[in-house]
């Protein structure tokens, strides 16, 4: 991994225990962060993306889940191992997070005002009053206008737009070294996507964010991200420079998701699409879980897992890759 990331994270598996028995999620996954950077985690639903960033943050309850293996290692601490009163102090402070349905992470009970100075009383020890100007602050830092009138608001009051807005306040608010975006824009019209994404860049050149952007939008990632990892079936089957990948994808399943994207289609042209889905865990090959929606499947891709390996500046893990 880069001496220069701020996270890194080595060979993770995750898995879950079920009435089956004993359930791999994600696999050996490994990725780097660059500070102040963006990197874009891509893949189709059902492809262990919001597992693994769940799993960052201790999200997930355990039991059933449970990490297997690997390390977490962000600025030099490893998370998987923390003990859960100092990952508390992580959580929100340190590292934010951005889920992709608002309206089920806010408390529709309570006023935003105080959902967010919940944050600064966790990790600052400030009550209402003390927080009230930074919280006020970060609504206008994130495009809010009234800051002070939205204050009393509750969720069902605003817009999806701005809901994203305030969960992305939340996030912010104690001015994060990491913002974990999940599939931030998923719930929102096209106008209202392009512009949580041009708030996401300004926040990140404001404050130095890195941001590791969770998405199956090939598109946001063109415009957002340095870098990028491929997620397939709970591993990662490629990674490398965007501007690389995009030009010259090896795996199958990368090519596949390029062409199939809708800003790639002319007009009048049918969309091509990837035949197949996503293998569930559990039901997985034990060679490359892609093999049978590949167009390139030759026997040893249903035999042997294949490695990730090096193509000049990335990586792909395929025994038959795209030339």
């Amino acid at each position: 991994m880069s001496a220069e990331a701020l996270l890194s994270v080595e060979g993770l598996t995750v898995g879950f225990n079920t009435e089956e028995g004993p359930v791999r999620v994600v696999e050996d996954v490994s990725f780097s962060v660059v500070a102040g950077e963006t990197l874009g985690l891509v893949g189709e639903s059902g492809c262990g993306k919001s597992v693994t960033a769940q799993t960052i943050m201790r999200l997930l309850p355990s039991p059933p889940a449970r990490i297997d293996g690997g390390r977490i290692r962000f600025e030099g601490e490893d998370l998987v191992v923390l003990p859960e009163p100092r990952m508390r102090k992580v959580r929100g402070d340190r590292i934010g997070m951005v889920f992709q349905e608002p309206m089920t992470s806010l408390n529709p009970t309570q006023r935003i005002g105080r959902q967010i100075a919940e944050v600064l009383a966790l990790h600052r020890g400030m009550n209402y009053t003390q927080a009230k100007e930074s919280v006020i602050d970060a609504l206008r830092k994130v495009g809010i206008g009234n800051a002070e009138r939205r204050l009393d608001q509750y969720p069902h009051e605003l817009s999806g737009g701005l809901r994203q807005r305030v969960m992305i306040a939340m996030a912010i608010v104690c001015r994060p070294k990491l913002l974990i975006a999940d599939e931030p824009t998923t719930a929102l019209d096209v106008t209202i996507q392009a512009q949580i994404m041009e708030l996401l860049k300004a926040l990140q050149r404001e404050l130095g964010l890195a941001i590791l952007l969770i998405t199956h939008d090939l598109g946001m990632v063109a415009e957002m991200c340095r870098s990028l990892a491929v997620m397939y079936a709970g591993r990662i089957v490629e990674t490398g420079p965007a501007a690389t990948v995009f030009a010259r994808p090896r795996h199958p399943y990368t090519a596949g998701l390029l062409s199939s994207s809708p800003r790639q289609a002319r007009r009048g042209e049918r969309l091509p699409s990837i035949p197949g889905l996503v293998p569930p865990p559990g039901k997985r090959s034990t060679g490359c879980s892609f093999a049978d929606r590949c167009g390139r499947v030759t026997d040893r891709c249903r035999r042997e897992l294949p490695p990730l390996a090096s193509f000049g500046a990335g990586a792909a893990a395929c025994w038959n890759p795209v030339p």
